[in-house]
């Protein structure tokens, strides 16, 4: 059973969906959160994508971040979504959108002070969401992105403007958090 690890929703029980889902686990959680928490002040503005049950977007909310944003495109894990939200009180600073990650980039515009990307392993496109999100309205120049991978499939050290600031592994994980060119 998952968990929120701090903040104002502390030790409340995360619902997930059953399945081949891989949720970041407590110890990657509290990595990510730990390395993001010295790079950025400004936790304004938060987007989960490949959100699963919302835990990490949850996690910001709890540790204060102002407004978080959903995307997941399965509809059993936006209602999750949706009742982690209400479970932990943090319904009223966020929303939900239940579609696929590029549909999103193709509509949202609000500039975020980190985005939090956990998408599936078996995903190779990662790279080039990445791209993507370099070029988007989503990433200003102190924005944080946070993004999980498996060892067995790296990620480059730039895409588009986007420069990888750290890497670190935990167990079968690795996180990478990168900014924009030129605000490093």
């Amino acid at each position: 059973m998952m968990r929120v690890i701090t903040g104002e929703a502390k030790g409340h029980h995360l619902k997930v969906a059953k399945g081949p889902t891989r949720p970041a686990t407590d110890l990657v959680r509290g990595a990510i959160f730990s390395i993001s928490e010295n790079l950025i002040d400004d936790w304004a503005r938060v987007l989960d994508l490949f959100s699963g049950s919302g835990a990490l977007g949850i996690e910001a909310l709890s540790r204060g971040a102002g407004w978080a944003d959903f995307v997941e495109r399965e509809p059993k894990c936006c209602a999750i979504i949706k009742e982690n939200l209400e479970k932990t009180k943090l319904v009223e600073r966020a929303h939900v959108y239940c579609c696929n990650v590029s549909r999103a980039l193709s509509f949202m515009d609000k500039e975020y002070s980190i985005i939090l990307i956990d998408p599936p392993y078996n995903n190779p496109l990662i790279g080039d969401l990445l791209e993507k999100l370099a070029s988007s309205q989503l990433v200003g120049v102190k924005t944080i992105v946070v993004v999980t991978h498996p060892p067995y499939r790296p990620l480059n050290s730039t895409h588009g403007t986007l420069i990888r600031l750290q890497e670190h592994r935990h167990g079968d994980s690795c996180i990478a958090v990168y900014r924009k060119e030129g605000s490093v």
